[in-house]
């Protein structure tokens, strides 16, 4: 199987992307699998550090580990929205695939110290181990709860062109994720339109994959345009949690209200997760 460095650069090149979407339940793992299996696309599990802390870090690293060897299929994993170092140490020890350090609301200068201490450390480990671990950093501030908004995050701007240039020049990292208009969460009311240009502009002067965050409450049409501006993997976390309560309200009161066993009566959520999954995959790997 290739490496997750070799897919990213794969659908950089062939102007698809590959979709990260964040569990943290066993469920929500099922249904982000089943539907890239089902479309044979290779898929990103992304564990923030809360989500971390639910599923376990050796567990759900043992999980990704199990799936990809018993059905052959490219899932990677992902320590999304790491903060502190020694959060990243614990998922590269872990046997994670991919980090983010996440020092988007830092000054740019304390930003790129502070990434450029990941990426040193990652490549130690790589050296030592021959392991391949991408790093991706943040710059720009897009807000941090993935969850339902009643108005965009205080301090939400864009990122520059000049910029995203001089911070992947100086910290090294594998890959971007810019502001360009997207935010954490779904918006009550609508989300505001991702700049299609600016995407453009700074995948231009980058010259590192870029990543999608907050793709959340995005319209279809402009997670295409996303794409084919430049985007090499998109993130989505909301729309799953979304999908999965509602469903999961459903089988309770509605399907299944007198069932007690759980692997019964989370169907339904599984199914939920799985159609939104299956539905951004499409559309990301031109399929749709």
């Amino acid at each position: 199987m290739k490496t997750l460095r070799e897919y990213v650069q794969a659908a950089k090149e062939n102007g698809v992307a590959i979709g990260h979407f964040n569990i943290s339940n066993l469920e929500s793992f099922h249904g982000i699998v089943n539907a890239a299996r089902k479309l044979n696309v290779p898929v990103i599990i992304g564990v923030s550090e809360g989500e971390r802390e639910f599923t376990g870090v050796a567990e759900v690293v043992a999980l990704v580990k199990a799936v990809r060897e018993k059905y052959n299929q490219p899932v990677f994993l992902n320590a999304d929205h790491t903060y502190a170092f020694e959060k990243v140490k614990e998922a590269i020890e872990a046997g994670f695939d991919a980090v983010i350090t996440d020092n988007a609301k830092l000054d740019m200068a304390v930003n790129i110290e502070a990434t450029r201490k990941v990426v040193e450390y990652v490549k130690q480990v790589c050296a030592e181990t021959g392991r391949d671990i991408l790093v991706e950093g943040e710059l720009g501030y897009i807000g941090t709860s993935s969850k339902i908004l009643d108005a965009v995050p205080d301090g939400v701007a864009m990122t520059s062109p000049e910029d995203a240039a001089k911070y992947v020049r100086e910290t090294g990292v594998d890959m971007l994720a810019p502001a360009v208009g997207n935010v954490h969460g779904i918006v009550k009311g609508g989300n505001p339109k991702i700049n299609i240009e600016r995407i453009k502009d700074i995948d231009a002067s980058a010259g590192v994959p870029l990543v999608l965050h907050g793709a959340s409450g995005i319209g279809n049409d402009e997670l295409k345009a996303a794409v084919e501006a430049g985007i090499s993997i998109v993130h989505y976390n909301t729309e799953l949690r979304v999908a999965y309560r509602d469903a999961l309200k459903k089988s309770l009161l509605e399907a299944n209200p007198d069932e007690v066993a759980p692997y019964k009566f989370l169907g339904l959520s599984v199914e939920a997760v799985e159609r939104v999954v299956e539905e951004k995959l499409k559309i990301m790997n031109k399929l749709a």
